[in-house]
């Protein structure tokens, strides 16, 4: 069996984003981790492979240093690392990245694709469901547990406040939440055995059956406006009251701003 999972190395929001100029993300200058729903669906492939036995291939979109998720993912237990990196490719949105990464994976053999459900520098759930449908094979997203049935897989998918069990048969794409499971710890010998593990680059050239028009920043027809980081607030007003002049004061205060 063969599972490839795609993973992606997003900023760390807790030291603070940076934007270019035409107003995507400065990755160069920032902090980075791997993406937790991600991590979940690499530790799902692991679990499969513990189980069932697998290869598990790791594949990623971004600059050289995404290597480092790569070889991450390799220390916890994967296989093979695929980066995927070009200036022609940058400033992509989801569905110029989902075109670059469903180019990348029709030269690879695989059963299953494992995505995260959505990236927290995005969180917009469309780059899995677009990679599907770029290769043509089935898809199931939200899924909070997964297992192998024959050539099928079985997956309980998020719905509101209960779930759905649904089965595909295999190849088909699978987005994780971060929910699914606790992701595994690098090993000491994994580290090791990453550090010196040779990781696969491809670029533009390697991508099979996607136009240039589909790629990168002009390929992409979301268009940025305007961005910036988080506005911080002021400490507001505050007053000290007893509970009657406490509801007094908010309905004034609602009054005055014509919400009520």
């Amino acid at each position: 069996m063969k599972i490839v999972v795609c993973v992606k190395q997003v900023p760390d929001t807790k030291g603070g984003v940076q934007f270019n100029p035409d107003g995507t993300l400065n990755r160069a200058a920032m902090l980075t981790i791997m993406n937790p729903d991600d991590k979940a669906g690499l530790e799902a492939a692991l679990r499969l492979k513990d189980e069932y036995g697998a290869e598990v291939t790791v594949l990623t979109m971004g600059l050289p240093k995404a290597a480092d998720v790569l070889r991450e993912a390799m220390a916890m237990g994967a296989d093979n690392g695929i980066l995927v990196t070009d200036r022609v490719l940058g400033g992509a949105d989801t569905w110029a990245t989902s075109q670059t990464i469903a180019g990348a994976l029709r030269n690879i053999d695989y059963d299953l694709i494992i995505t995260g459900r959505q990236a927290i520098d995005g969180d917009t759930a469309q780059v899995g469901p677009q990679i599907s449908e770029h290769l043509g094979i089935p898809v199931i997203s939200y899924a909070q547990a997964i297992k192998l049935d024959g050539d099928s897989v079985v997956v309980e998918r998020q719905y509101d406040d209960r779930y759905h069990v649904v089965k595909a048969k295999m190849p088909c794409l699978i987005t994780a939440l971060a929910e699914l499971n606790e992701p595994r710890y690098m090993t000491p010998g994994g580290i090791f055995a990453a550090v010196d593990a040779e990781i696969t680059t491809w670029g533009r050239a390697d991508l099979k059956d996607v136009e240039d028009s589909n790629l990168g920043l002009k390929g992409s027809p979301t268009k940025i406006a305007r961005a910036s980081d988080k506005v911080r607030k002021g400490a507001g007003q505050k007053v000290t009251l007893d509970a009657e002049e406490a509801a007094q004061y908010i309905t004034d205060k609602l009054l005055e701003k014509h919400i009520i």
